[in-house]
């Protein structure tokens, strides 16, 4: 199965140059590009991609936005950004909205192609810079703060688990438990520990030393 890709840029040239490199790869087809967040959308719903190369500076809607609508509507779409922002004030938001990877348009050309395998397999995906924004804002928010207390141990497992990358299946094939069993205990440890997603639980996990 290839993974089918969706170009989400306002740079026309950005757009044919990754749909141009991306189209040499096998496992990969590009099946639609969008010049703005709202045309991402509507494409999005058209077309069901299974990853969106979204940037975040766009006209009529920006990236942050058209990833808010995309996830709520269609969860199981992953969005990588692709931005030449490294800042705070970007990548908070844009993890925030939902997006599994956060990467620099300077990034390799075969380290993209690394990204999106493992973004569509389940992992999260993020520049060194995002993962350090990331990890202060977690650390600003939960100051003197030990959530990890709250969860049962469960939780704490299924926790260790989505550090590692795993997916609902992957988690309830290696604690012999069934994947909706699996899907209430990642809502609940969310809730606890007050964090937006699966990739702040994973740096949560990371930055409390859970994984080995």
């Amino acid at each position: 199965m290839r993974i089918r890709i969706l170009i989400a840029d306002d740079h026309h040239v950005v757009r044919r140059g990754l749909a141009f490199f991306l189209k040499t790869q096998r496992e990969i087809e590009i099946i639609g590009e969008a010049g703005n967040g709202k045309e991402a959308v509507d494409q999005a719903r058209k077309l069901k991609p299974d990853l969106i190369l979204m940037d975040l500076v766009m006209p009529e809607m920006d990236g942050i936005q058209a990833t808010k609508i995309i996830k709520s509507e269609m969860p199981e779409i992953k969005i990588m950004m692709l931005t030449s922002f490294s800042d705070q004030d970007h990548v908070i938001p844009a993890l925030e909205a939902g997006a599994s990877g956060y990467q620099l348009k300077d990034i390799e050309p075969d380290e993209l192609i690394k990204c999106i395998k493992k973004i569509v397999a389940g992992e999260n995906q993020l520049h060194p810079k995002a993962t350090s924004h990331l990890l202060a804002n977690l650390s600003n928010k939960k100051e003197d703060r030990n959530l990890l207390s709250e969860l049962t141990k469960r939780e704490l497992d299924v926790l260790k688990e989505i550090a590692k990358g795993k997916s609902n299946k992957e988690i309830a094939s290696a604690l012999f438990i069934t994947e909706k069993t699996v899907k209430t205990h990642v809502s609940n440890l969310l809730s606890k520990l007050e964090l937006a997603d699966r990739t702040q639980a994973a740096l949560y996990a990371v930055k409390n030393q859970l994984v080995e």
